[in-house]
């Protein structure tokens, strides 16, 4: 890692109150020779003030993030067209629209996808097909900002303003570094060539459910002459390790008419969103100690042993799983809640895990998800702490290599993994032998119109030659297993 990130990481709330003790810096020091140099390589300091908007179109990819096969893997990505990035410099909104299509098997299907979202301050929105706006949490919005300064002319423009506030400068591996907290309150890391001078990379760090405290990383290459400045055509963002975004700029408009680039109006009257919506969680009894814990998205089962319980799936978030541990504690006040499992890495279906771990619970997961859990426990949470960060507990974790039975006088439950799965290499299901049920996550959700799993689904369920009934899909409702073969009839006619 350069010297100058990992000083933005570990310094940042430091650098940030020493910014603000001792204000703006003066001409002359090597912070500010910084800004300059880097205002003067694109062009020029009165050239850069000038500028009012800025139109980047292209192409690219969006990566997977915390969707991939595997926890490490990089394979999967959407293919985008007409990416157009439409910047109010002086104003500070931004409007993105681009049409993506997936490189994989997607659960909504392979067709091309167009999305359209901004933020206008502090408002951020999204845009469906349908033109419907809707406002997304503060949280998003504050990224969304912070990305807006992920650009050469956004963020020497924002340090050049008398309200910011520079410091750290710092040199290492060829590039000159710099933190600056925009007036507006934002902290970011601008690095400099030490030879052109031009901006190499801009980084913010954010806070991810699943990767705690991350660096947001936009680095510059291939700049061309536009309009008396220098622009670079080749833009790739990062999010801790992982490749987000790798746009090719192929027109690039300064000045342009952008069009309304304001929040929609019943966007930006619409209250703030502070966080995640409250749980709503419901209990249905399918079977003599097993419930079905749902109400919204994304589900869970509450497992009962002679003397404990066992949840399988702690999803989304701390708000999400800390509500289905309390529910399955009231259904059984008696017996303790010992374990859960995790069917799979997927963000979403992983991002309660460590409210789980926070809550004593063993965690048990497929073997190639263990390295995984290990790190993700082990992350920082300091720009948002969670539940794990509050009240730190050691993971305990239990792996499954070819199955796991769980077994007493009272219940029985075995573990497999779905093999060759196009979804996860990590998914694991549930099979309830005596009541005939069977839990899986993502590789059949019965509502859904496209069904791209299914029938590797099958495949993993006749190898292992279980009897089953009903199907507990973690999205949708309880079905009977003859829906699961007529959906893969269907989908093989």
């Amino acid at each position: 890692m350069d010297n100058w990130r990992l000083m933005t990481r570990t310094t940042s709330l430091v650098v940030f109150v020493a910014a603000v003790a001792i204000g703006g810096c003066s001409r002359g020091t090597p912070e500010q020779q910084t800004v300059d140099d880097a205002a003067a390589a694109l062009g020029g300091r009165d050239r850069l003030l000038a500028i009012k908007t800025l139109v980047i179109e292209g192409e690219g990819t969006n990566g997977n993030l915390g969707q991939d096969v595997t926890p490490e893997a990089t394979g999967q990505a959407f293919v985008l067209k007409g990416y157009k990035r439409a910047i109010d410099v002086a104003g500070g909104a931004v409007r993105v629209e681009q049409t993506r299509t997936p490189n994989f098997a997607y659960f909504q299907g392979q067709q091309p996808q167009t999305q359209v979202f901004g933020v206008d301050g502090d408002v951020g929105y999204n845009v469906a097909p349908n033109g419907t706006a809707t406002r997304v949490s503060n949280a998003v919005a504050k990224d969304r900002r912070a990305e807006m300064y992920h650009h050469p002319v956004t963020i020497v423009r924002a340090a050049l303003d008398p309200g910011a506030k520079l410091a750290n400068p710092r040199t290492a591996n060829g590039q000159r570094a710099v933190d600056v907290t925009t007036a507006a309150g934002l902290t970011l890391t601008l690095a400099i060539d030490e030879t052109t001078k031009l901006p190499t990379r801009v980084v913010s760090m954010t806070d991810n459910p699943n990767l705690g405290d991350v660096a947001v990383e936009t680095s510059f290459s291939d700049y061309q002459d536009l309009a008396g400045l220098k622009l670079p055509s080749h833009l790739t963002t990062k999010t801790d390790k992982f490749t987000t975004a790798d746009i090719r700029v192929t027109k690039q408009s300064v000045d342009a008419d952008t069009g309304n680039l304001a929040a929609p109006a019943a966007v930006a009257s619409a209250a703030a969103i502070a966080g995640p919506p409250p749980a709503t969680v419901t209990a249905e009894e399918l079977a003599s100690g097993i419930w079905l814990l749902a109400g919204q998205s994304h589900h869970s089962v509450l497992v009962e042993f002679a003397d404990h319980l066992m949840l399988i799936e702690a999803p989304q978030n701390d708000t999400r799983a800390l509500a289905v541990i309390a529910k399955a504690r009231e259904l059984r006040p008696n017996k303790p809640l010992t374990h859960v499992v995790s069917t799979h890495h997927h963000f979403d279906h992983s991002g309660g895990v460590r409210a789980a771990v926070s809550e004593g619970l063993t965690v048990i997961t497929h073997k190639a998800n263990a390295a995984f859990y290990q790190d993700a426990v082990s992350r920082a949470h300091t720009l948002a702490p969670d539940a794990l960060a509050k009240k730190p507990k050691p993971i305990k974790i239990e792996t499954v290599d070819d199955v796991m039975h769980l077994k007493d006088d009272t219940m029985a439950v075995d573990l497999y993994p779905i093999a060759g799965s196009p979804h996860a290499d990590t998914l694991l299901m549930a099979y309830f032998p005596k009541q005939r049920l069977l839990v899986e996550a993502d590789v059949y959700s019965p509502a859904s119109a496209v069904q791209p799993y299914a029938a590797n689904l099958l495949e993993n369920i006749r190898k292992r030659k279980l009897d089953v009934d009903r199907v507990v899909p973690i999205h949708g409702t309880v079905v009977p297993f003859s829906e699961l073969l007529k959906t893969q009839a269907k989908s093989t006619s």
